[in-house]
């Protein structure tokens, strides 16, 4: 039996609304009489839902543009101050917490290092809590101004009914972690404020696709380096995207073993604590006492420097990594593959040519010959914006409200006599 079309009045007007709010911003300002072919929609209907945007404070005005013949024709734009966001990176180094407007003008950051105690879990949270806490004191924003706060994490996220987000972390020590339980009991923001918890990798895909080098792809592979290694996959199949293990590829039978437990990982030969950890072992000799990110810097120095050791070992990790993206490449033959997070962006600017001949000679030709490796276009800051963009992804979603409004629609009948016919 034919299924029935189950889209309600409501459902249209949201996917109106939607429509409309998210030409205007990310091809905006445009005028009424261009929304019309941009989003398909009569102009009638442009008009309804451009004036309740308006009533909502969700658009505005932003000047006026000469017409043919006509009137001028006035401009409109999302209204940067009818909400904000905080995104918020939890990195394998340190927790970065930013707050944005809805243009993502950041109007706020800050950031805590992560010490001795490492991921210890009411650590982070801890850390969490009083990053928002300053960056929202910082901008005398008050809470209820948030469309909500996205978070990117390690590992694999999923989502429970009752605790909301569950982190699996294996490298990081997480094990069914509750965190948005644990969040909503130490942070005491008021309940109507939804966090969006996500992996990191897809967080920074995200970002990349919306704003960045992805803009346009309609296949993209994004990859994060940092302490470990992460991807994000978005392919018309995944939608906005979907965070694969790409750092646990395996890239040498019986190799080194990764902090996962398992042997040959990639994360095992690129990810930049076990890099600095190959160094080491080479005979390298990282600043004493310096994190990863000014060792890394150190350990490139020192290959532009001539150092043999450095040299060798640089130019077997981006053998190592077109390897592992050739995998990616052969799995899921995208039309682009951008390397980000901090690691990455650095290995990639003295890398990238020999990445791209590794990964050819590894691929099958047909795939390879058709997908482009690039860095990210975003830096470092990446994932925490694409952390934000989480809740405005929601925002647009539900066509420029924070809930789903009550339905206006006057309940079937035929509900109300099943009810009566439930058992008691």
């Amino acid at each position: 039996m034919v299924g029935r079309n189950r889209r309600t009045v409501r459902d249209l007007r949201r996917g109106n609304r939607a429509a409309v709010l998210q030409r205007l911003y990310f091809d905006g300002p445009l005028s009424r009489f261009e929304l019309g072919p941009a989003t398909g929609l009569s102009s009638g209907s442009v008009s309804n839902v451009v004036a309740d945007l308006l009533a909502d404070g969700v658009l505005e005005e932003a000047g006026n543009v000469e017409s043919d013949g006509g009137r001028p024709r006035t401009l409109l734009r999302v209204a940067p101050d009818c909400g904000y966001m905080i995104g918020v990176d939890v990195g394998e180094t340190r927790v970065r917490v930013e707050l944005f407007d809805l243009a993502l003008t950041e109007l706020g950051r800050t950031e805590r290092v992560l010490g001795a105690e490492g991921y210890a879990v009411e650590v982070v949270v801890g850390y969490i809590h009083d990053a928002v806490a300053e960056v929202l004191a910082a901008a005398d924003l008050a809470p209820d101004r948030l469309l909500g706060i996205g978070i990117g994490v390690p590992g694999i996220v999923e989502h429970d009914p009752e605790r909301g987000a569950v982190v699996h972390g294996q490298t990081i020590g997480w094990d069914a972690v509750a965190l948005e339980s644990l969040l909503r009991e130490r942070c005491q923001l008021p309940d109507s404020i939804p966090y969006f918890i996500d992996n990191g990798a897809r967080t920074l895909g995200q970002a990349e696709m919306w704003f960045g080098a992805g803009r346009g792809a309609r296949s993209a592979i994004v990859v994060l380096f940092g302490s470990g290694v992460g991807a994000c996959v978005v392919t018309p199949e995944a939608g906005e995207g979907r965070a694969v293990e790409g750092g646990h590829l395996t890239v040498q039978v019986a190799g080194r073993r990764c902090r996962c437990g398992a042997p040959g990982c990639l994360e095992a030969y690129a990810g930049a604590q076990a890099l600095l950890e190959r160094w080491r072992e080479a005979g390298g000799h990282p600043p004493e006492g310096a994190g990863q990110e000014s060792a890394l810097a150190a350990l490139m120095s020192a290959a532009a420097d001539g150092d043999p050791v450095a040299r060798e070992l640089l130019a077997e990790t981006a053998e190592y990594i077109g390897a592992g993206l050739s995998d990616l490449i052969n799995l899921f033959r995208p039309e682009r593959i951008l390397i980000g997070g901090w690691a990455g962006l650095r290995l990639g600017a003295a890398l990238l040519p020999e990445i791209r001949r590794h990964a050819a000679a590894y691929a099958l030709r047909h795939p390879a010959e058709r997908v482009g490796i690039d860095l990210g276009g975003l830096g470092p800051d990446a994932v925490t914006v694409g952390a934000a963009i989480l809740p405005l992804a929601a925002f647009f979603a539900l066509g420029g409200r924070r809930t789903e409004p009550a339905p206006a629609e006057p309940r079937p009948v035929w509900h109300a006599a099943l009810a009566d016919r439930a058992p008691r």
